[in-house]
This record gives structure tokens, C-alpha cells and sequence, in this order.
């Protein structure tokens, strides 16, 4: 776990943006050669996906701070705690904007980088949905490698393992470090509570899921049906595996919903869910539906070798 690379003078060089910045590039580099293969104008729309992955950076960045900040928000207004990072935004509003100290959403960088995308390939003539398909299987190709970020700096880390599977091998569980290490290290996210505990590595799952999600849809592509319809399988697909995953995270920053209204039922087994599990129930639902409507749709597909008759 190496938070900071290296120091440039007084710069330090996070590992968590340096993954980041490598995961957008292959990410763009990926969409790109997929856009040369499954474009409706292979020579043409490389080239247009380099203006459009701008304007997915900007949603991403957007997208992802707005959720963090409405989460804290609500939070703040839920528990009344003047300490919180919501009370915060609210009493200096100008601090919303300083994505540098940390804090941004997954899904909601997800939802910026859809609607800013989807927009910005309508205006320069690349069908939005065939864009869409093709922008998130190379995206989560690129989130494979932006979560080993979120390892190297402690982020989004797990739960503590019961006692009685803390032999297993990584990548199931991770032991943090030392309290020393992580005196020695201020710019890891881990707390200092942790120092030497064993963790469910929820980093490492993240981006196996990516890969599997990857190259699943990457073989969907090939057999599509209809533009779009990859699309709604990786919605699918991630909704499932993100809400399994919250369910062993530790960091209580994320949000958690409806604690009280479980125990008033006696379900003890639920302590609640994250903001992101209510966003994977609402979206892998709604994902879910439309594959069942759209499932008699057949059209043709760019780069697919078979008749959109004889489609998977």
C-alpha cells in the first residue's frame, strides 16, 4: 500500500491519481478501437471519441462530486452533527469545489459521464447508444485499473474479517499495516484503529468484477441485438455485484440508509443499506425491465459478424 509514489520537491505524487489518470487513458484508448470496429463510420468515429472523452472526464469529475456532496448533505440534515462534512459545505459552500481533499461517488461519476457523453456523441454524430455500449465496456476496463488506486491509497476498504476466516489468502482478506506504518504514512486512508486488523479486500474485488464485467460485455458486443443492449446487461450485472461487495465495506463515509427503520422490524440481519446499494437496487431494477421489453427488438448492429435474425 504506497499512498504517495514519490515527492517532487514539496508535490507528493499520489498513487490513487496516477491510477486514475492511467485508467482514463486506456479507457479512452480501448474506446476508441472499439469505435474503429463497432462505429457506424469505423474511420471516422476514433476520432470523434477523442472529443467526446472531455466531456466524459468532466461528468465523471461532476457527477462523482455532486453525489458525495448531497450525501453529506442529507446525512447532516439526518443526524444534526455540526462536525460532519455536510455541516461543512453548507456553513463554506465554496468547499464543494475542492475535489483535491477526496470525495467523490462512483455511480455518480458513472450517471455524469453517461449524460455528458450520450450528449456530447449526439453533437458529434456518433449514435449515442452504439457510443454508450462501447464507452463502458472500454470503462470498465479502465476502472480494472483505478481500483488498484483506491488499494494502494486504503480507500474503500472492507469490513473486519471474523476471526475465523482471517487465514485466508489474499485477494479475499488484506492485513492492514502496522500502527507505526500508518503513523509514518498520513496520506493512507486508513484509520488508525485498524492498524494491523484483517480486512475483507473489497479493492481487489472491485476490480476482478470490473474485469469479468469487461470482457463479458466486450463478448456481448459481438452478439448484440439491438444498440444500447450491452448496456443494460453491464447495469444489470454491476447493480448485482456492487450491492453484494457494500455489503463487506467498512467505511461508513459511504452512507448508510435505513438502520432504524430495520431494527423497528426485527431484521437484524440487514444493518442497513449504502447509498450505493439503494442506487443499485433502483437502477439494476429499472436496467432489468427494459431488457425484458426490449428483449423481441431486433435491428441491425454495426460489427456484428451474424444477422440481427439470428442474434443471441
Amino acid at each position: 500500500m504506497y499512498p504517495v509514489l514519490f515527492e517532487l520537491g514539496n508535490f507528493p505524487l499520489r498513487s490513487f491519481g496516477v491510477m486514475v489518470a492511467i485508467a482514463f487513458l486506456v479507457g479512452a484508448h480501448i474506446w476508441g478501437k472499439l469505435m474503429g470496429r463497432y462505429g457506424q463510420n469505423p474511420l471516422e468515429d476514433p476520432d470523434r471519441v477523442a472529443k467526446v472523452t472531455m466531456a466524459v472526464l468532466v461528468g465523471v469529475l461532476a457527477g462523482g462530486r455532486l453525489f458525495y456532496v448531497i450525501v453529506e448533505i442529507l446525512r447532516y440534515l439526518a443526524s444534526g452533527n455540526e462536525a460532519s462534512v455536510g455541516a461543512s459545505y453548507l456553513a463554506d459552500p465554496l468547499s464543494i469545489f475542492f475535489i483535491w481533499q477526496g470525495g467523490l461517488v462512483m455511480y455518480g461519476g458513472f450517471i455524469g459521464a453517461i449524460v455528458l457523453g450520450m450528449r456530447s456523441a449526439k453533437k458529434h454524430e456518433l449514435h449515442p447508444f452504439n457510443a454508450l455500449d462501447t464507452a463502458l465496456v472500454a470503462g470498465f476496463f479502465g476502472q480494472a485499473i483505478g481500483r488498484v488506486g483506491c488499494l494502494l491509497v486504503g480507500d474503500d476498504y472492507g469490513s473486519v474479517v471474523p476471526e475465523a476466516y482471517r487465514d485466508l489468502p489474499f485477494p479475499i482478506v488484506l492485513q492492514v499495516p502496522s500502527l507505526e506504518w500508518l503513523q509514518a504514512n498520513p496520506e493512507s486512508l486508513f484509520p488508525s484503529s485498524l492498524a494491523g486488523e484483517h480486512l475483507w479486500a473489497t479493492q481487489p474485488w472491485m476490480t476482478i468484477n470490473a474485469l469479468v464485467i469487461g470482457f463479458v460485455s466486450l463478448w456481448m458486443l459481438r452478439r448484440r441485438r439491438y444498440m444500447g443492449q450491452v448496456s443494460l446487461i453491464i447495469f444489470v450485472h454491476y447493480a448485482i455485484t456492487r450491492f453484494v461487495i457494500e455489503s463487506f465495506r467498512g467505511d461508513e463515509i459511504r452512507g448508510v440508509w435505513f438502520e432504524g427503520l430495520f431494527e423497528s422490524l426485527s431484521i437484524t440481519w440487514i444493518p442497513g443499506l449504502s447509498t450505493s446499494q439503494l442506487i443499485s437496487l433502483v437502477g439494476g431494477t429499472a436496467a432489468l425491465v427494459l431488457l425484458v421489453r426490449l428483449r423481441g427488438v431486433r435491428e441491425p448492429v454495426p460489427g456484428s459478424p451474424i444477422s440481427a435474425d439470428d442474434a443471441l
